[in-house]
């Protein structure tokens, strides 16, 4: 890579090399899929999901063995400003509680053997107040993306990106809104539960910020340093590393999606490889998923972020495959087929 090549062109030049499906492997698991004792489609999204894992593994037979969970922590400036129910020494409040096993994503991970990884992002450097200034410089974006890239390491076979970090669904509503347009009010949800006031505040800021920011919302990387999250930016390289090396990835809720978001707004096919975990009840997240093209795979009225909803979705992903896996075919139980 040339010297003076600026930070964020890497990551352009990343996306200009993304590695297509396997469609050979899609075509074993479909036959594999017709030979089972069951009628043609029964087992409906199920045998989708089992074509999905099978096209960006690369396998016929594809595996669930070491799926993870990455959560990326991080502190938000714009907290300052009354954004959040919840003070921002809640976020490191919170990474603890996930260390002691405490955390409703820890329930989850164990009950559905999930892996579960914990990224922490300067908790004691926030971002700056995006109403004020850009929320990071270009290196420290593009630093942070890198090192979400790293989530991927040691073999992981499914990745699910989580986040916690207090203020972050203002910054996810700020990047909704730059990204498709319309006031604040489109977009925002009461988070960890604002009230009226509260959520008067967060659209004022955000309307603030898109104002200030402006002249530089047309490019999704000047989108993400200057309106996102350094969780937001982490969890932007777990999924375009994920990518590039056919992992497939279960998108979470409405922060996890703006990353997603970023990805797709910069190529449409950047998130080719991620399937929806669920809708969130969060802000206009079911609008978000229409935009993504993703349909979710669970609609459970979550809104709690940490990879929850993913983490959820990883269970019925698990059960999709044992049945592909596992079923027995027409021939081997002696089963008559279609006449």
């Amino acid at each position: 890579m040339p010297e003076d090549i600026r930070p964020f062109e890497e990551i352009r030049l990343l996306l200009a090399n993304l590695p297509p499906p396997c469609a050979k492997s899609v075509e074993a698991a479909r036959a594999r899929d017709a030979q089972l004792t069951k009628p043609p489609a029964a087992l409906g999204r199920l045998e989708e999901i089992v074509e999905w894992l099978a096209a960006w593994q690369g396998k016929a037979r594809p595996t669930l063995e070491t799926p993870l969970v990455a959560v990326f922590a991080a502190n938000h400036g714009v907290v300052a400003q009354g954004v959040s129910a919840f003070p921002a020494s809640v976020t490191r409040q919170m990474l603890d509680n996930f260390t002691a096993g405490g955390a409703a994503i820890n329930q989850i991970c164990k009950c559905h053997g999930v892996g579960l990884k914990v990224f922490e992002l300067a908790l004691e450097h926030p971002t700056r107040d995006f109403t004020e200034a850009p929320a990071m410089e270009e290196a420290e974006a593009a630093a942070t993306l890198a090192y979400g890239m790293e989530a991927i390491d040691g073999g992981v076979d499914l990745l699910a990106p989580g986040e916690m970090g207090i203020g972050n669904t203002t910054s996810a509503a700020a990047i909704y809104a730059a990204l498709y347009g319309g006031p604040a009010s489109r977009w925002t949800g009461r988070g960890t539960g604002v009230d009226d006031a509260g959520l008067a505040r967060k659209n004022a800021v955000i309307d603030a910020a898109i104002a200030l920011h402006g002249p530089y919302l047309s490019d999704p990387l000047e989108i993400l340093r200057r309106l996102g999250g350094r969780e937001i930016a982490g969890m932007m390289g777990a999924i375009l590393a994920a990518r590039l090396n056919r992992t497939p990835v279960v998108l979470d809720g409405y922060v996890a999606c703006a990353a997603a978001a970023l990805l797709h707004a910069m190529s449409d096919d950047a998130i080719a490889h991620c399937v929806a975990g669920h809708v969130s009840a969060e802000g206009a997240h079911r609008e978000v998923l229409a935009r993504l093209g993703k349909r979710p795979l669970l609609e459970l009225d979550m809104r709690l972020g940490e990879g929850s909803g993913a983490a959820m979705a990883i269970g019925l992903i698990k059960a999709a495959l044992a049945c592909h896996s596992g079923m027995a075919t027409f021939e081997s139980a002696g089963v008559s087929g279609k006449i």
